[in-house]
């Protein structure tokens, strides 16, 4: 029997999402967990499987437009289902008649400048995703590929699309990639040189369109996704947010000597950041006062300790999850530590990665920052902010020596904390900096 399937919420903070490539053609069957379609929130690129076996009766939008979260997108049916009288159908599973539908927002951005693309046609009408429209000469592509391509040292005119209509999707530029690095390693000349792939320094941010260019003293970039929800969210977070800061400095020689040891033997590299960050769990499971978030009609505790690691990608910073720490090993924590970072960087994390957490740890000390104060990462409860590692003179015993110590700044939200609790926890997180051993006990 005919179901309508919606746009899901992919994201807990999203209300509206990028259909980034239907995964089935329109009229073909599938089976439960197979891949239905791409969607593109402002965090993340996702596959959305189906939930049982079914034939894609049709699509009632093409790749490319943003659609609001619970919007049909397309009708699904049982396995040798046919279609029949398509309008009465959608009459009958309430879908709006001709002419009234909600115009999507095309988010493709052609290669060259051309006429703008007219918005895609009410549901009904839009051409079915199997199909091969007329584009003009024109190259469409999933923002995530196009920043991929250019990552890459691809041009986007150059790749041959599997998407719907020949649009070019993620996997298209990984194979291609593959296949220049491959042939770059092959063709590669005695002394060795760079395969012709070699990833190639870009913006951050993609570039604009020809017609959205500045004058000769300046260059504007058009706001990507991301950017606009970090700029929305961090604004929320400092209007309504109550920050309160503390610092403190911790001396490291023994974390640093630990680390010494523990690399030595372990089958994973670790980094002062894991352990530090296992220092994080460590005083959360102490001050569980501190794992905590606001809501609106009570403050919510946690039995498990949830830990976001803000990473640097090209598009904007991000902050995947670390789930359940207090139960991992160093090594545990590093291996996922890497894994979320080789994701981010290649637009692999799903927005399940990103959502939950109370705290989370943001570590410049790697660019030679001394000390910073973060701004909390909504609705999270706090952020620490860690500086780089220096050589001071510290007092011991009367005696004054050199030391290693680093600066840190724990930012947090005064509604589900005050600051007699912080200071209990940022005691606690220095104490598990500057006596290590039980980090790995």
């Amino acid at each position: 029997m005919a179901e309508l399937f919606r746009m899901p919420a992919v994201a807990a903070d999203a209300a509206t999402a990028v259909l980034s490539a239907w995964q089935v053609a329109e009229g073909a069957s599938f089976t439960k967990d197979d891949a239905l379609v791409s969607i593109e929130t402002d965090k993340a690129e996702v596959d959305v499987s189906a939930e049982r076996d079914g034939v894609l009766l049709k699509a009632l939008y093409e790749a490319g437009v943003e659609i609001e979260v619970g919007d049909p997108i397309a009708v699904l049916g049982t396995v040798g289902e046919q279609t029949g009288d398509l309008d009465a159908l959608l009459a009958e599973l309430g879908v709006a008649a001709p002419g009234v539908a909600r115009q999507a927002v095309r988010r493709d951005v052609p290669e060259e400048p051309v006429a703008p693309v007219p918005a895609a046609a009410p549901a009904h009408r839009v051409a079915p995703a199997s199909g091969e429209p007329d584009r003009g000469g024109r190259i469409f592509s999933s923002p995530l590929a196009r920043r991929l391509a250019r990552e890459a040292g691809l041009g986007i005119e150059a790749l041959t699309g599997t998407g719907p209509g020949g649009r070019v999707v993620r996997r298209d530029v990984e194979a291609a990639a593959a296949a220049a690095a491959a042939a770059g390693r092959a063709q590669m000349p005695e002394p060795p040189s760079p395969p012709a792939a070699a990833p190639v320094p870009q913006a951050t941010t993609p570039a604009a369109p020809a017609s959205a260019a500045g004058t000769g003293d300046h260059e504007d970039v058009p706001h990507t996704r991301m950017r606009r929800a970090i700029a929305r969210r961090l604004t929320e977070s400092k209007q309504h947010t109550p920050h309160f800061y503390l610092r403190a400095t911790c001396a490291v020689d023994e974390l640093l000597a630990l680390r010494q040891r523990i690399n030595a033997v372990s089958p994973v590299r670790i980094s002062v950041n894991d352990l530090l960050i296992k220092a994080v769990a460590t005083a959360h499971t102490q001050v569980p006062e501190m794992n905590a978030v606001w809501q609106p009609d009570a403050v919510r505790r946690f039995r498990t300790v949830d830990v976001s690691v803000a990473i640097a990608t090209d598009t904007g910073l991000v902050t995947p999850v670390l789930r359940g720490i207090e139960n991992l090993s160093v090594s545990a924590i590093a291996t996922r530590t890497r894994a979320f970072a080789e994701r981010a960087r290649s637009g692999g994390l799903a927005p399940a990665d990103l959502e939950g957490g109370s705290i989370t740890v943001s570590n410049l000390g790697m660019y030679g920052v001394e000390e910073f104060a973060a701004i909390i990462n909504p609705p999270q409860a706090s952020i620490l902010a860690i500086g780089a590692a220096r050589d001071e003179a510290v007092v011991r015993d009367g005696a004054v020596t050199a030391a290693k110590v680093l600066g840190v700044v724990l930012s947090v939200d005064h509604r589900p904390v005050d600051g007699a609790v912080a200071a209990r926890w940022l005691a606690a997180f220095t104490e598990a900096v500057e006596n290590p051993v039980r980090l790995v006990v």
